[in-house]
């Protein structure tokens, strides 16, 4: 009967129904297209200092709705459970502040080999160094873990873990590997009070995650039923999707207000955007392999405990967080450092720290659905083998019962 009514509906409103189903299950790409545009139409809206002072009410209103979210919804137990655990730690953070880094300055040395004459833009390439040295992002990966059905509870540990080290190591491993060479010196030499900027981004870690998170934690500890039913009813983790909207918003504001993107040469925008696409996707692929390996690594008794296979959620949580960076650390470190500099120059070398934390979410939101597919498909796995397994017991058990039967039966001729 209902096949025959949709058969029945005119053409168009077929057309205009399955539009609209895919609007609605790609929300949030369409939502960031609608976003970029608005950025670029009217960059002083979102800007710091803009109309909506985006560096209080998104870079602390909104990232404080997200973690707020995530106190309410993340148990207790899990949260403690994530700090003890130092493989999880070791991953994240040696790809976030030592294999990125490496493998950035080995592409960065192999451009300036093969273009002397300087068409990627040499502020484009101090950009990358500086942002493969920054933690990761904030807000968004905790998001995505989540709706990918990872665990969030763990990326929200490592974020922590990262935002405090952050300030910490990005300046000095910045200036550290940057090029020793003539046109690199204005990063080299930059000469920034780093003063303000600490207090500046401890302030914001402070007000932004670490009490939405404690005053979620509080609540749920104090009434854990009502608050689940409340999560539950209220679908509100969904709310946390259509904050990143406002970041990537306030994101590419920044971005066209400076005019750094207009200035850049087409071979610098060109090799930019197509290079953080090409990286985010490496960098997922080899946290996969670190959280998974092949199970021939861990054969061996003393492999075991550095190559164990973690969870499929763990690994979820892995995969959105190692290959990260944030904006929210980056861009007040990036001017804070370089203070001296040209502002000119300061916006050409954030472009790479934008446009990357923006195409990392673009990116991200189909790895949602892989991920969300993948772990679907190991848990039907682990079903079929636990039903087969129940099977083989069950039929062991009747063919045991069999054979007692028929030794009783024996023995009774006998």
């Amino acid at each position: 009967m209902e096949t025959s009514l949709d058969t029945a509906q005119p053409r168009w409103q077929q057309v205009v129904k399955r539009i609209a189903s895919l609007i609605l299950h790609q929300w949030l790409l369409f939502g960031i297209g609608i976003v970029c545009a608005l950025a670029y139409c009217f960059p002083n809206v979102a800007k710091p200092g803009g109309t909506i002072r985006s560096e209080y009410s998104i870079m602390y209103g909104v990232i404080a709705i997200i973690f707020l979210i995530s106190g309410l919804s993340i148990p207790r137990q899990k949260l403690i459970s994530h700090v003890l655990n130092w493989r999880l730690h070791l991953i994240v953070q040696v790809i976030s502040f030592l294999f990125i880094p490496a493998l950035i300055l080995a592409i960065v040395y192999i451009i300036l080999a093969v273009d002397p004459g300087g068409k990627i833009d040499r502020a484009v390439l101090a950009g990358y160094i500086f942002t493969a040295c920054i933690p990761t992002t904030i807000a968004s990966n905790v998001v995505m873990t989540r709706s990918a059905g990872g665990d969030d509870a763990a990326a929200l540990v490592e974020v922590l873990l990262a935002n405090i080290l952050g300030p910490f190591v990005t300046a000095a491993w910045t200036i550290a590997l940057m090029p020793k060479t003539v046109e690199f010196d204005p990063w080299r030499y930059g000469g920034g009070d780093l003063g303000s900027m600490y207090k500046e981004v401890f302030q914001q870690l402070g007000l932004s995650v670490l009490l939405p998170l404690f005053i979620g934690q509080l609540v749920r500890w104090t009434w854990p039923d009502r608050t689940a039913w409340v999560m539950q009813k209220t679908k509100l983790p969904k709310l946390a999707s259509f904050c990143l909207l406002l970041l990537i918003w306030a994101t590419f504001s920044s971005c066209f207000a400076t005019g750094a993107l207009q200035t850049l040469s087409a071979e610098s925008i060109v090799f930019v955007v197509l290079f953080n696409i090409i990286l985010y996707i490496t960098l997922t692929a080899v946290c996969f392999f670190c959280s998974r390996p092949p199970q021939v690594f861990s054969s061996r008794r003393w492999s075991k405990p550095i190559f164990k296979r973690m969870s499929p959620q763990e690994t979820i949580a892995v995969c959105f967080c190692g290959p990260a960076k944030s904006t929210a650390l980056g861009i007040p470190l990036l001017y804070a450092m370089w203070q001296p500099v040209d502002l000119f120059l300061k916006a050409k070398t954030s472009v790479p720290v934008l446009l990357y934390t923006t195409e990392q979410i673009c990116v991200a939101h189909f790895f949602v659905q892989l991920f969300r597919w993948w772990h679907a498909r190991i848990i039907e796995k682990e079903d079929v083998d636990d039903s087969t397994g129940d099977d083989v017991e069950i039929g062991m058990a009747e063919e045991l019962r069999g054979d007692y039967a028929g030794r009783d039966h024996e023995h009774t001729t006998v």
